[in-house]
């Protein structure tokens, strides 16, 4: 593939930027939005992240990544990947990086999160139609705007 594939979706959320930062990063907050994940990490470049939740009494790392790159309250960007598909091998060329970007506008808070560059993972323009057909992240950000206008 020579082009880059990239997903981006926004929101605008009517709550204040630093409750929409603590629903990005509180475990207890994005079980609420992420199908019951919670986030485990410290929260520096270069640390891991794992979104976990437990199904049938054991606990299941469903995505796990590294934070490469954090400003509280501003910009969040992490590498992602599924270790639970068998058929993509766990390498660092075949982790996405998500990307979340937050600023305020006006009252309100804009969430802009990037997901790819697909184009240079395995599988990469399949990964890529499989988000785009699913909506991207409109499901999950439409949680975030619930889950942080709900306080």
């Amino acid at each position: 593939m020579n082009h880059v594939l990239m997903v981006e979706n926004e929101i605008l959320i009517n709550a204040p930027l630093t409750k929409v930062w603590d629903v990005l990063t509180n475990p207890e907050e994005t079980r609420k939005y992420m199908y019951g994940c919670e986030t485990v990490s410290d929260w520096k470049p270069g640390s891991p992240l794992l979104w976990r939740a437990e199904v049938e009494g054991k606990v299941t790392v469903f995505v796990k990544g590294t934070i490469v790159n954090i400003k509280p309250g501003h910009l969040l960007a992490y590498t992602t990947f599924d270790p639970n598909n068998p058929k993509i091998e766990d390498i660092p060329e075949n982790y996405l990086t998500v990307t979340y970007r937050i600023t305020e506008e006006d009252g309100q808070t804009r969430l802009v999160v990037t997901q790819g560059d697909y184009s240079k993972v395995a599988d990469g323009e399949k990964r890529y139609n499989d988000t785009v057909q699913g909506g991207g992240w409109a499901a999950v950000l439409a949680e975030i705007k619930k889950v942080a206008e709900t306080a």
